[in-house]
């Protein structure tokens, strides 16, 4: 039998935050001293703000302390329906953002199961050591910085410690609930005129071996390295793994020419109507998941948001059949009627390509014979058209062993049938379309690449998937929300789940009513 732990008694002449008190006359005592009134602002702000934290842990402690001495003895249940009977104190430490502090309660206890504290779960304590006011700023860090940088600020900017290791597994905490927080997102914004935009691409990540699909790991395996000291291009990409990027916003219809676009309007012609900007946009990216899982997840949001569909859907590709196979599958199952647009800006480094074959580098003729071919689709020249011109080009022009694979290369590419449906780009301008993949290249960039391909770096995929969660909730501007939805979620399975029927005992005596006063 364990000890009949009863709640401490707080006597009527006691003064909480005591503590707090003191030190925060020493610091007024120390503002007016000799040795402050002379110290550079510098000096000054560091000593206020080393001491306002001191102070702050202070009373965050005796709050903790003044908790546990009102803390009541309750009938506790945990969620298999036994009894916990054995009570005793016990305390635990938390790192916050002021300072380590302890926790001391009331440990719920019964033989072969692990102790209940419901003074924990009305805290919402983590498992974990660090405060989620702590885990945040890893988080939010974690996405921006390496790991060795968010040690440093953690330690820098506040009064917690932190380590490398365990920096990382708070991260992948912190990005836990990402599914989860975006399917139970209420409906999107009513149907509108504006059109809903799906774009899908990839980016590689250099992982650790044993991460890499097995394909790519075989050609690693066969592959020698030139340098002893580094990876030379040709050597990383057997060292990648492919992240999946997607997105799904909503833009306004944007009516504008051929001759806008290749900028080849007459001298009286005026400029374009500015670009709209996106809105609602989200976008996100896995480096576990397949490539189809997550296009299926871009058309779940798509579907979220427009049940009906009541809005044109635009899926902007660049004609990687796999994906495109992905595209139409998942269009099929939500019953959405789609308009797949292949990425302009690809069809232009393909003719771009050729045009180097035929005129030997990127000189002024090759540009204006670009632009030719160019002005030609964007105002009703089919793939085919194209690749037929530059075939009757390339009969003018010999090229060597190269260029000639270079041609039949653009070709190939432009007569691919399931590729000419996909470029009626005449049709797409007078219908106000996106044509270029632009936010799906920089989300390749700015979601993957600039934090993920920094030199040395080698990701774990649960690792690499909570970085890309994180940056991409700050992209969306969905953090705060996600941030609170997480905080709910950590309540339920650390806590709640734990007792019976959900129910936690509330430990601290009831609430006095509040007095009115009356004139």
């Amino acid at each position: 039998m364990g000890c009949a732990a009863t709640a401490r008694t707080f006597e009527p002449d006691e003064l909480p935050f005591a503590k707090a008190r003191e030190h925060a006359t020493w610091v007024e005592e120390m503002m007016g001293s000799d040795d402050m009134l002379r110290a550079t602002h510098s000096e000054l702000e560091q000593f206020v703000t080393e001491q306002s934290r001191e102070w702050g842990r202070r009373l965050y402690q005796e709050n903790l302390e003044l908790r546990a001495m009102l803390e009541e003895r309750r009938q506790v249940v945990d969620a298999s329906g036994a009894g916990r009977k054995v009570v005793r104190h016990s305390s635990r430490g938390l790192q916050t953002l002021v300072g380590p502090v302890d926790v001391p309660r009331l440990a719920y206890q019964s033989a072969g199961t692990e102790a209940l504290h419901p003074m924990d779960a009305t805290l919402n304590l983590p498992v974990e050591l660090h405060s989620h006011s702590v885990q945040r700023m890893v988080a939010e860090q974690a996405a921006s910085c390496s790991f060795d940088e968010v040690v440093e600020n953690v330690g820098k900017y506040t009064g917690a410690s932190i380590g490398k290791r365990q920096a990382m597994q708070v991260a992948e905490i912190a990005a836990l609930d990402f599914d989860a927080f975006y399917e139970q997102r209420a409906k999107g914004a009513d149907p509108c005129e504006d059109l809903q935009v799906i774009s899908t691409d990839a980016k590689g990540i250099v992982v650790l071996p044993e991460y890499l699909r097995e394909a790519t790991k075989q050609a690693a395996a066969k592959s020698k390295h030139k340098l002893e000291t580094r990876l030379t291009p040709g050597e990383k990409r057997n060292r990648k793994r492919m992240a999946q990027v997607a997105t799904v916003y909503s833009v306004a219809r944007h009516y504008r020419s051929a001759a806008d676009i290749i900028g080849r309007g007459s001298g009286n012609s005026t400029s374009p109507a500015p670009r709209p900007k996106p809105s609602d946009k989200r976008v996100w990216a896995s480096v576990s998941k397949e490539y189809d899982e997550v296009i299926d997840e871009a058309f779940d949001e798509a579907q979220r948001r427009d049940p009906d569909h009541s809005r044109r859907w635009i899926v902007l590709v660049d004609g990687d059949p796999k994906q495109l196979d992905a595209v139409n599958t998942a269009a099929e199952r939500v019953g959405a009627s789609i308009s797949v647009i292949l990425d302009f800006v690809h069809v232009m480094n393909y003719i771009w390509a050729a045009a180097r074959a035929l005129f030997g580098a990127s000189t002024p003729d090759a540009e204006k014979w670009v632009q030719d071919r160019l002005y030609g689709m964007l105002t009703g020249r089919t793939g085919a058209d194209t690749a037929g011109t530059i075939r009757w080009w390339h009969s003018r022009r010999p090229t060597d062993a190269s260029g000639n694979d270079t041609i039949a290369k653009v070709c190939g590419y432009l007569e691919a049938p399931e590729r000419q449906a996909m470029m009626r780009y005449a049709d797409a301008l007078d219908q106000g379309f996106p044509i270029a993949t632009g936010a799906i290249e920089g989300a390749c960039r700015y979601l993957v690449k600039d934090r993920m391909d920094r030199t040395g770096a080698r990701w774990s995929l649960a690792g690499a998937d909570a970085v890309l969660r994180l940056r991409a909730l700050r992209a969306s501007g969905d953090f705060d929300e996600y941030w609170a939805f997480h905080l709910e979620q950590e309540k339920i399975r650390n806590h709640e789940q734990r007792y019976q029927d959900g129910v936690i005992p509330d430990p601290l005596p009831p609430r006095r009513p509040k007095l009115r006063r009356v004139k």
